[in-house]
């Protein structure tokens, strides 16, 4: 280790040569600048809201654990839209995660702080007691003992890049956890609207065996008619019967499924589960268009973890470059002032008292020459580190595609299920009204009807479940490239070029059936 130390030397007010020659080098750049070609400069400039817009939270305002008005009326049915965004604004996840990119942010304005100087004080007392044998001076400690105060301010001047690398080090930390907080954001959506779309498809499901049962039930009286006249044996009455206490089994589990579906999806908005609230909408067909190339390009350009990513990866190299700054030598100014006497306003009393005070100003430098490998294979470890984290990064550049692929031949999957579906249900209710007809003619069997309506209720549910499917496989693709859409009902929800600034307002267009509140 080398030290080097010297007094500091007055520095002169610049003279006004050197600021004019200061200024002309500023002006010649300016006009370089401004005579070049400026699209490299509005490139950068895109690029930086790009990012701005990918780190930028959803939810403008602050989240709080306590309970506070969210302004949804009661009474009033809440939507797809309303229930996004009152997940955002009070599930207590992301008010979690939110707190994580405050402390980031905090974390970064520390790191900022070490750059400038550090001031630091220092009172101190105390009493010395000397005795020797013989005695060799006649100097008495002071009676009252010795007090001394000290005021220090340092500076650093060069530390290697270590500072640099530590406050660039925070500030892309607190930007990767903006990103995950709107990162989290988006899966909260789509975990929300996955929850509002299993709600209705529970809903639907409710209605269709409610359908089923008040079917089975007409043809359990006009059974019970036929056989008290002595049309129809006693058999197809029992049967009539199975069925209607099988479709009552059916509907309490559908009820239950309902219910279950509505206590999940209190619990993502941030209500308790014994909360009324009255949710509303409906399952539809929404066409989207965009194809698999765009949905890539969509995601490559929008997705918050392929930023993280990114960062991670600057993250990795300033964390080498913190360990590469061993490597030189640390330079710090310094100014120190010390006063000492013996008395607690550090003034002189009695014969044997004493009053001093001492300052020094100075530079110091330090370096360590020689560790034995330590920073080299230091500074080894970190760049596989940063290897590491851009084979990280690949790998999930690669993972996105798969996962854009797959949410888009579901989409497809569902839509194409739904088609199939729809003609599945009208082909059904055909089938259930001819037996119907031709039981009541005495042409067809009590088996046939029932048969018949039970196919029907399957199609009915088919057709729910397909609907549903497509409505969720959209949601999660949406959410897999990255893209804000907290109402999938909206007809304008499949656009030439997605945004990747999308706003965190949205409003129902849906039509929705009359609204029914459960416990």
């Amino acid at each position: 280790m080398l030290t080097a130390m010297c007094a500091l030397p007055s520095v002169k007010p610049a003279s006004h040569k050197r600021g004019a020659s200061r200024c002309l080098l500023a002006l010649a750049v300016c006009l370089s600048f401004l005579s070049g070609d400026l699209s490299p400069a509005l490139a950068a400039s895109a690029r930086e809201r790009v990012n701005e817009a990918l780190q930028t939270p959803l939810f403008r305002g602050e989240r709080r654990p306590e309970p506070r008005p969210d302004g949804h009326a009661p009474g009033r049915a809440m939507t797809m839209s309303d229930a996004v965004q009152r997940a955002l604004a009070h599930n207590p996840s992301l008010g979690a995660q939110e707190a994580t990119s405050r402390a980031s942010e905090d974390g970064r304005k520390s790191a900022r702080g070490q750059f400038g100087p550090k001031l630091s004080l220092s009172y101190q007392a105390y009493k010395q007691e000397r005795e020797s044998s013989p005695s060799t001076s006649s100097a008495r400690t002071p009676r009252l003992g010795t007090w001394s105060m000290g005021v220090d301010i340092s500076q650093p001047i060069f530390q290697g890049f270590r500072l640099l690398a530590q406050y660039q080090k925070a500030a892309l930390q607190a930007e990767s956890d903006r990103a995950s907080l709107r990162q989290a954001e988006l899966t909260m959506t789509g975990d929300v609207q996955k929850a509002f779309l299993a709600y209705l498809q529970a809903e639907e499901n409710v209605r269709s065996e409610q359908d089923s049962l008040a079917r089975l039930r007409d043809q359990l009286r006009i059974t019970q008619a036929f056989y008290d006249v002595g049309l129809r044996p006693r058999l197809d009455v029992l049967q009539a019967e199975v069925d209607v206490s099988n479709a009552e089994n059916l509907l309490i589990q559908a009820e239950n499924t309902r219910d279950t579906a509505q206590a999940q999806l209190n619990t993502l908005v941030g209500l308790p589960v014994t909360a009324r609230v009255t949710y509303s909408g409906r399952l539809e067909h929404v066409p989207f268009s965009l194809s698999l190339e765009q949905c890539l390009a969509a995601a490559y350009r929008q997705r918050p973890d392929l930023y993280i990513a990114a960062k991670t990866v600057a993250i990795a190299g300033k964390s080498q470059q913190e360990v590469q700054s061993v490597y030189y030598p640390k330079v710090e100014a310094y100014y120190n002032v010390s006063r000492q006497g013996n008395t607690f306003d550090l003034q002189r009393s009695g014969e044997n008292g004493s009053s001093t005070q001492v300052w020094e100003v100075g530079v110091s430098a330090t370096w360590d020459v020689f560790q034995w490998g330590t920073t080299y294979y230091a500074d080894k470890q970190y760049g596989w580190l940063v290897t590491k984290t851009r084979y990280e990064e690949e790998q999930l550049k690669l993972d996105v595609g798969y996962e854009i692929k797959t949410r888009l031949l579901d989409v497809r999957e569902a839509e194409k299920r739904i088609g199939v579906a729809s003609k599945s249900v009208a082909q059904a209710t055909e089938a259930y009204h001819v037996a119907l007809a031709q039981y009541q003619e005495q042409v067809g069997t009590n088996f046939d009807v029932l048969n018949a309506s039970a196919n029907l209720t399957a199609a009915q549910a088919s057709l729910t479940g397909a609907k549903a499917d497509y409505l969720t496989a959209l949601s999660q693709l949406y959410v897999a490239m990255g893209e804000y859409r907290p109402d999938l009902m909206r007809r304008d929800a499949a656009p030439a070029s997605p945004s990747p600034a999308a706003g965190a307002s949205g409003g129902s267009r849906a039509s929705s059936p009359a609204p029914r509140t459960h416990p």
